[in-house]
């Protein structure tokens, strides 16, 4: 099992997939407002193989090198906004997916005196942080964020060893040659399993992620994770166009098309990068500060290192893992501040809210 070193302090060897570690306490007092919006696309790919973890939270930023593609789906939600507020400009921007109408539609609801949140938090500064502020802050084995849970991938690995065994047994009380022939055949597949695990890994995560609902937290996780990079990213001005909990699918989908050509020149500037970052690590940040271990940090951290690859002036490795710990704090400290927000945003989404609704959600709580 690989480790990312971007949350340790010890020096570390910079790789093409991992990501580098930050934070920072966000003071509501100092923060400033301010017009500026924007959205971007983020990747993951094989959930930045949360290692063989168990976890593919991907914000198509940050998360599987798709893009954050937030696939919503209708249904009711107990928030609505008042009955002299016309979001059908913003429900036309949605479904035409133009990031910069839904930016545009959010302004003139903020100017209106009702999208308050949105972009509230657009100020961010990077600081020097360190794993003991990531602790003050309540998030649950600091040292350890990056590193990849193999809880699911291991679970799947018993149980396929386990049952093909089992069935082995039984099979060799059959009669004649069927009682050897059977055996060897149930015997190969743990074999072909563990080959593949060690050869290609991501050809797996489909039966992976699937099994991965056996376990009781693991749609909550979901939930939570992705909720956290909604909320994170409407605070601070980025365009949300959609979002998935389904499994394997797990995403926040959000473009922007100039930022998208930024990343895509490595052209990214400190301030766009710190930006991304944040929202980059909501997710980790979020299941940080509720479980003792993150399983869904894998994708974040390698779309994270991918903005960072991607941005000029280059960062040196002890530059990388103190954006990913700022980040992680920044974020952390927003969810905390907003916690009331980022539980009700959980709800609504679990019931499959529109993105739509998922706002009103969050401008009224």
């Amino acid at each position: 099992m690989k480790a990312y070193p971007l949350l340790h302090s010890s020096p570390w060897p910079p790789q093409p997939t991992t990501a580098a570690a930050a934070g920072i306490i966000v003071d509501p007092a100092r923060i400033r407002r301010r017009e500026t919006a924007m959205s971007f696309t983020a990747a993951a790919s094989t959930h930045i193989p949360i290692g063989s973890a168990a976890s593919k939270h991907r914000l198509l930023l940050i998360g599987n090198p798709r893009k954050w593609e937030i696939g919503s789906a209708a249904s009711s939600s107990s928030a609505a906004a008042p009955a002299d507020v016309d979001l059908k400009s913003l429900e036309a921007a949605l479904t035409k997916k133009d990031s910069d109408a839904v930016k545009e539609a959010l302004t003139q609801l903020n100017e209106s005196g009702w999208a308050n949140k949105w972009s509230s938090q657009p100020y961010v500064s990077r600081r020097t942080t360190s794993l003991r502020e990531l602790t003050s802050l309540g998030i649950k084995n600091a040292e350890n964020l990056a590193i990849p849970s193999v809880r699911n991938d291991a679970a799947f690995l018993f149980t396929v060893v386990g049952t093909t065994g089992f069935l082995g047994v039984l099979a060799g009380q059959l009669p004649g040659d069927w009682g050897f022939f059977v055996p060897y055949l149930l015997g190969s597949i743990s074999l072909v399993v563990l080959a593949i695990g060690s050869t290609s890994p991501g050809l797996l995560q489909a039966a992976i992620s699937s099994f991965s609902a056996v376990f009781p937290d693991y749609q909550e996780r979901i939930a939570r994770h992705e909720a956290a990079h909604f909320l994170v990213a409407y605070l601070l001005g980025v365009p949300i166009l959609g979002y998935s909990l389904d499994i394997g699918k797990e995403h926040v989908n959000l473009i922007d098309e100039k930022l998208e050509k930024l990343i895509y020149s490595g052209q990214l500037d400190t301030k766009e990068l710190d930006r991304l970052a944040v929202v980059a690590m909501a997710g980790l940040a979020a299941e940080g500060l509720t479980y003792d271990k993150v399983v869904g940090q894998s994708a974040d951290l390698f779309t994270l290192q991918r903005f960072i690859n991607r941005s000029k002036p280059k960062l040196s490795k002890d530059q990388q893992q103190n954006l990913t710990r700022w980040a992680v704090l920044f974020a952390g400290s927003l969810l905390k501040n907003n916690k009331a927000l980022h539980e009700a945003l959980i709800t609504a989404m679990q019931k499959k809210a529109t993105v739509v609704e998922c706002i009103q959600t969050i401008e009224t709580g």
